[in-house]
């Protein structure tokens, strides 16, 4: 175990416990009053006494409603903002004669007093989880007013990705006998497929082919940030339905050739945008590879989330350009049951295979990335994309999500960081030749109409 590693077990065991499933007191605080509170909170000098604030800022704040929380983050964005004249004044003063003192103060002026704020509430008592929970509620608003709230989104944003730092955080497997309280959680987060009960969820823990992987904050110890499923097999599964039937034969460890990465699940919406699943995916792999001996390949089942809606959403021009396999592929998915129908199905394959290879290899967002929310995830950790499965999640989601396909993503180790760097540098799309087989002759690169905001294609 890593010092790090170590320290952080040390860490959670005097952290109180998470906030995010409990309900604290909650007390009717006007914005204004909180406006005041949160003043005397970023000149306070006494640790007691800021303690004592924040934790009476932090019961404010559960107690409005959507009116008082829009008109909170409104007043965080107005009023704790960096003061523009001086500001103005400290790097007119840099620019002239540029040094250590004057830069000190150009670094002083520029921070927004919002992220000494957002410092000195997370002293307070689970201020860490209270936090996280209150970008929860900030990034709805971002919809209607983008421009005018966006610098508070930054603020907690910036101070999250040190605050969860992939030093801070902890690895921890997840079994049949972890406790009662994060097991509910398990089922609650899991957000690709869906765990209906205990049961359920033992299938899927306890037999020696599965593992589960996640990571914890040493502040939230009870509540994981991130958990990924993996399932121990010889080959790569063709369908979700092989890996989660409770039909299988199940392996032994040192017969398995192949971990699968079947679900990665973020459980806290306000962690958004803060990135450390790339960090468990190859942390979960390195230590698969030391604990079972005989594992050579390391893939994801992974669902397309935004390929139904790209499909549906094809204009007449797009269609027009298609070739007869692709268009025959349209027709009969657009009929009720269709993917359960052995020769309808059978008959849509090499079209719908086609159009899919298209929607990775050509299609682009503003910004030059894959419209693909998941590919943008596994393609920015250095994975390839590996393979295209029809008919793989023919569940109501993921013919929904998806008209029944997953895709395998292969972290090949070796080379995870040379794709990892090609793609930051280029956007370039790592894929099998086998993938690249699929794309119609001729097809060209799209750039899609999508800004580069981050927002969902």
């Amino acid at each position: 175990m890593s010092r790090i590693s170590l320290l952080s077990d040390l860490l959670s065991s005097f952290t109180p416990r998470s906030w995010f499933s409990d309900q604290p007191n909650e007390r009717t605080t006007s914005v204004e009053e909180l406006k005041a509170l949160c003043s005397k909170l970023v000149r306070s000098r006494g640790e007691a006494t800021g303690v004592r604030i924040a934790a009476d800022i932090l019961s404010g704040i559960r107690g409005l409603d959507a009116d008082g929380r829009a008109a909170f983050f409104r007043m965080l964005a107005e009023d704790f903002s960096p003061h523009r004249e001086r500001l103005v004044e400290a790097a007119g003063a840099y620019a002239a004669e540029p040094g250590p003192q004057t830069l000190s103060r150009l670094q002083r002026e520029a921070e927004p007093p919002r992220q000494e704020l957002f410092r000195r509430l997370n002293l307070a008592p689970g201020g860490t989880a209270e936090l996280v929970r209150l970008r929860e509620y900030l990034l709805p608003l971002l919809a209607d007013d983008y421009e005018g709230l966006k610098p508070v989104d930054m603020d907690l944003r910036h101070l999250f990705g040190s605050w969860f730092n992939r030093g801070f955080l902890v690895l921890k497997p997840i079994d049949w006998d972890t406790s009662a309280r994060i097991l509910e959680k398990i089922i609650a987060y899991e957000a690709v497929h869906a765990i209906d009960d205990w049961d359920a969820l033992r299938s899927r823990l306890a037999p020696s082919d599965r593992r589960c992987f996640a990571f914890f904050h040493p502040s939230i110890p009870d509540d994981p940030l991130i958990f990924v499923e993996v399932a121990l097999t010889r080959d790569i599964p063709a369908s979700i339905g092989a890996v989660l039937t409770d039909e299988r034969e199940v392996l032994e460890p040192r017969e398995a050739e192949t971990a699968v990465f079947y679900s990665i699940s973020n459980c806290h919406k306000g962690l958004a945008g803060v990135s450390f699943g790339s960090f468990l995916i190859k942390q979960v792999a390195e230590d698969l590879k030391d604990s079972v001996p005989g594992l050579s390949t390391f893939v994801t089942l992974s669902p397309v989330p935004g390929f139904a809606r790209w499909v549906d959403g094809l204009d007449e021009t797009f269609v027009a350009r298609l070739d007869a396999g692709e268009k025959r592929a349209l027709s009969i998915i657009a009929e009720e049951g269709w993917a359960f129908d052995e020769k309808q199905a059978e008959a849509a394959r090499p079209g719908l295979l086609s159009l899919a290879a298209r929607y990775f290899l050509t299609e682009r967002r503003g910004d030059g990335q894959p419209i693909d929310p998941v590919a943008r995830f596994h393609l920015g950790n250095g994975a390839m994309l590996n393979r295209i499965m029809h008919r793989a999640d023919i569940s109501p989601g993921g013919l929904k999500r998806a008209k029944g396909l997953m895709v395998n993503y292969l972290y090949d180790l070796p080379k995870v960081e040379e794709r990892h760097e090609a793609y930051a540098d280029e956007a370039a799309v790592a894929a099998s030749r086998q993938v690249r087989q699929l794309l119609p002759a001729g097809s060209e690169r799209r750039t899609d109409a999508v800004t580069a905001k981050g927002h969902a294609a």
